[in-house]
């Protein structure tokens, strides 16, 4: 139990449905929607459509998806991958014979087609109960009226302001400058989109005028995008990868998701007796850091597009994981392993929903980058994405740029199994630092006993290029101790992501939720 008389914040508990969100106008409207007889899957549909008018740095429909959804009174876990592919016009050859050796954060060359609305729609077909009309409501009212401002968005927006170009400076930007906290955000072009979506479904965004929008704003940029590279995306249905650890087993979405990795490191991770350390002392922080970096670097070598991805099996095996653990010598840091990809970033939401019947959504949505590319369309204002960064231009390489794959990401929902039986979907916002931000998570839970708020809001840090980067809730004396095991520290100027959770306790019939200080929302239940 946290000490009341310090700064900090209480699990949420509720007894019939729960959401958990960053920024709390999307979690009221996900707990308006399970009121109004909407499921979990309506929920987390409305709230993430919403986060990219309370949250426009973060996501938007020119982004991307994935989710995990658990059904009610069942133990299924269905996949959704709504990542969109490169035009078919991309080369890597190409790029570079004009001289690049990866591909830019703010390039055309970045923007891969938007998959979020596809799978949305797709989600609300198979899953939901209410229909894309009462569902995406919300979302239409709030981009016409407007949301203000909220302080951590505010923060990302003057940070990330320099990357909008063209016309998404005159959307985005208000004088000039960032808009600040408590000043009103709207976008009517967007809100006819959605109202198209609404009455089309995904023809109204995939077809159309909106990709005639689309298609001739990004040609005007030197883009190969091209109306059959929009009617023909589709999201991919699945089944999830996953990984014991200490008894409870980790669900994560399969490449090209970077899923996969969290659940190395946590098998690297029980090789070593974590429960001992001081869960904030140097050698907890050492053998985590350790272990990222040699998932981290099979990552780079093995996730990539579905049909691309190399050795899934031997990544995710026990032996792959005992063999690297051998690596780690508590003492002293290893040399960094070599880097195979290209940029990472952080900008990301993740929402958490579970309904009435227990029915439990992990959805995970984001246009990369603060603004994703920089790159609005002429006519509605969408903000395309950059995922193509995540491209490798590595001839080769299986995450090597190409026209209609799709590229190495960043985000990852996860759901936990505990042996109790107790299922908990839960995410952690941050671009690459979300593996390590699972397995902190959780370590959080399994080794020290943490409640679930106490999990998320533990200081955190991140191995990452040859350098191990801690929030300034780590102590001065522990950043010594790992400076002198070979670390090279900085502090962060920013926090390292996000994170929201719903544990279902079945035991005692109560949902308890937990949303990140480090945003603006909250968890909320009813």
């Amino acid at each position: 139990m946290r000490d009341f008389q310090h700064p900090g914040r209480s699990p949420v508990y509720a007894s019939n449905a729960a959401c958990a969100t960053s920024h709390p106008l999307a979690a009221k409207t996900a707990l308006d929607i399970l009121q109004a007889g909407g499921n979990a899957v309506d929920a987390a549909i409305a709230a993430a459509v919403l986060l990219g008018f309370a949250e426009p740095q973060s996501c938007g429909i020119g982004g991307d998806c994935f989710a995990l959804i658990k059904r009610a009174g069942s133990d299924k876990i269905t996949a959704l991958n709504g990542s969109g592919r490169a035009p078919a016009g991309l080369s890597a050859e190409a790029l570079r014979a004009a001289g690049h050796d990866e591909i830019g954060t703010e390039s055309i060359a970045s923007v891969t087609i938007p998959g979020a609305i596809d799978g949305f729609c797709a989600l609300s077909e198979k899953f939901g109960r209410l229909g894309l009309d009462a569902v995406l409501a919300p979302a239409i009212r709030y981009a016409e009226e407007g949301v203000p401002v909220a302080p951590r968005v505010a923060f990302d927006w003057a940070e990330e302001a320099d990357r909008l170009s063209g016309k998404a400076r005159e959307l985005y930007l208000r004088d000039g400058r960032a808009l600040r906290t408590g000043e009103i955000f709207r976008s009517p072009g967007q809100a006819e989109v959605l109202r198209r979506i609404a009455r089309e479904g995904r023809s109204g965004f995939y077809e159309g005028e909106v990709a005639e929008d689309m298609v001739r704003s990004l040609a005007e940029l030197g883009g190969s995008h091209s109306l059959d590279d929009f009617a023909r995306t589709r999201c991919i249905w699945g089944e999830p990868v996953s990984g014991l650890y200490r008894g409870a087993e980790l669900y994560e979405h399969r490449p090209n998701g970077q899923g996969a990795t969290a659940i190395l490191m946590l098998k690297i991770l029980g090789h070593f007796d974590l429960a001992a350390l001081d869960p904030l002392g140097p050698e907890r922080l050492h053998l985590q850091a350790e272990a990222a970096k040699l998932a981290y670097d099979a990552r780079d070598r093995f996730i990539a597009d579905p049909d691309h991805t190399r050795r899934l099996d031997h990544m995710l095996s026990d032996n792959t994981a005992s063999q690297l653990a051998a690596l780690i010598d508590p003492g002293r840091a290893i040399g960094h392993p070599a880097r195979a990809t290209g940029a990472l970033h952080r900008d990301t939401v993740y929402v958490s929903v579970v309904d009435r019947d227990r029915m439990a959504v992990s959805l995970i949505y984001s246009t990369y980058w603060g603004f994703g590319s920089g790159i609005a369309s002429n006519r509605f204002g969408i903000l395309f994405q950059n995922r193509g960064a995540g491209f490798s231009l590595q001839p080769g390489h299986p995450n090597e740029a190409g026209g209609g794959k799709r590229p190495l990401h960043t985000i990852i929902p996860g759901l936990l199994r505990h042996d109790d039986g107790n299922w908990m979907p839960f995410g952690v916002m941050g671009g690459s630092y979300q593996p390590m931000g699972h397995a902190h998570v959780i370590t959080n839970l399994r080794d020290f006993g943490m409640d679930l708020q106490e999990a998320i809001d533990a200081p955190r840090f991140m191995a990452e290029d040859g350098v191990l980067r801690l929030e300034r809730g780590i102590a001065p004396s522990v950043a010594k101790a790992l400076s002198a095991r070979g670390h090279y520290i900085e502090i962060c100027d920013s926090p390292l992501g996000g994170g929201q959770a719903i544990l279902i306790d079945d035991q005692r019939g109560v949902l308890v939720g937990a949303s990140d200080p480090r945003k603006d929302g909250c968890a909320l239940g009813y």
